[in-house]
């Protein structure tokens, strides 16, 4: 049986209106009980980091001792880099850990996020998903810890992406006291390039969205009290 549960309150028929006014919903205190801080405090404390940016046309991962490794005119010039093509276009800087992949590839460690990723695989959580969208296609997800310090950020983007089979995207969020000042805002931008609504990473809600759908995270202040930590990733089908 999962170590989590969804808080009585969050009701998927209930709160189902609310999803479908513009296909996404921000559900507060999704978990009961310790489940949020005890996975907070194992992202704080204990997860394996990799710098996770987009470098010309892919994603990339750095671990930290290959940026410690890396000449600081060399590091001076990737930060220039990923500036210039932030402004002009598609880009991302934050850390993250692939517990998914990590699963798959035979690889448990006991980190309690391991826990969260088999949680949102269960009966439980995709059935929820189930009722609160009305799409009997959701199969399974897959999940990876992110962590935004001060100047990281997520620019515009749909996450549509050809044979990935993305139904929804998710949000846990997982940093208590944040507040809007503090930047990491969940963005979602409509046709005109206006913010059409934006979600702050409020500790222990889940924020869900139809695939595809214009969105962003805005970079984080450099007076943030602290990290912005979460757990995302997609909900998917089977087969297109």
């Amino acid at each position: 049986m999962p170590d989590f549960s969804i808080g009585r309150h969050l009701d998927p028929q209930r709160i189902r209106p609310v999803f479908q006014t513009a296909d996404r919903l921000h559900a507060p205190d999704f978990l009961d009980g310790d489940g949020a801080a005890r996975l907070h405090l194992a992202l704080e404390q204990a997860t394996p980091w990799k710098r996770s940016l987009f470098l010309g046309d892919r994603g990339v991962s750095l671990a930290p001792e290959e940026l410690d490794a890396m000449p600081a005119e060399k590091r001076v010039a990737l930060e220039a880099a990923l500036s210039r093509r932030a402004r002009a276009g598609f880009q991302y800087a934050f850390d993250a850990w692939a517990v998914s992949d990590e699963i798959e590839a035979g690889r448990r460690t006991g980190h309690p996020a391991e826990a969260f990723y088999d949680f949102l695989n269960s009966p439980i959580f995709l059935d929820w998903v189930r009722r609160l969208t009305g799409d009997d296609r959701v199969a399974y997800c897959d999940a990876q810890c992110t962590r935004y310090r001060p100047g990281d950020y997520l620019n515009g983007h749909t996450d549509e992406a050809e044979g990935k089979n993305r139904l929804f995207a998710y949000v846990m969020n997982l940093t208590p006291g944040w507040t809007a000042d503090w930047g990491g805002l969940l963005l979602f931008i409509d046709g005109d390039g206006h913010v059409a609504e934006g979600y702050t990473p409020a500790f222990n809600a889940l924020n869900i969205f139809r695939v595809p759908q214009p969105h962003a995270v805005s970079m984080v202040a450099p007076f943030a009290g602290g990290d912005r930590l979460a757990i995302t990733g997609w909900i998917r089908s089977r087969s297109p």
